[in-house]
């Protein structure tokens, strides 16, 4: 397991490239563990390597891993039932928002439009890697964007 990772996130800048190491995790809700009496919120994660599949030649893998988030005053969800705890997500980006620096808000978009908001004392998280990785059949893709840009009129992108 020489190749794990683990990132220490206490600023925008580390989150920004956690949230690139956790694009298409698959997260099983049961996996999300909210401790409001420790101020934490651990995420059970089957992250992909995006690492490997851009190799030569490409190898699809995931490895399982935690993203976990301490100093969290509040966990609110969005469209992500926690009683669904057989549900599967699929991890999109994880944003950090300032409100009263440092404080601020923590965002995990999942598709299909749920979200996990965090409101926490301070950013400071962490990203590890907890064992080796298995082969997967397929690359997580994206549709392109029909519509590159958002500012013009329906009629001007026909």
């Amino acid at each position: 397991m020489d190749d794990a990772l683990k990132f220490i996130v206490l600023d925008e800048e580390d989150l920004e490239v956690v949230s690139a190491h956790v694009q298409d995790a698959i997260v099983r809700v049961g996996d999300v563990h909210w401790r409001p009496q420790e101020k934490r919120l651990v995420v059970g994660i089957n992250r992909f390597d995006w690492e490997s599949a851009q190799s030569a030649p490409p190898q699809y893998r995931r490895r399982r891993s935690v993203l976990r988030f301490e100093r969290v005053l509040a966990c609110k969800c969005r469209n992500v039932d926690p009683a669904g705890r057989e549900a599967v997500l699929n991890l999109l980006a994880v944003e950090f928002k300032a409100t009263d620096a440092p404080a601020g808000v923590v965002t995990l978009t999942f598709s299909g439009g749920g979200t996990l908001r965090l409101d926490v004392e301070c950013l400071e998280a962490e990203l590890a890697d907890l064992g080796p990785t298995w082969t997967t059949s397929s690359c997580p893709i994206h549709p392109v964007d029909v519509f590159p840009s958002a500012d013009k009129t329906s009629e001007e992108r026909a």
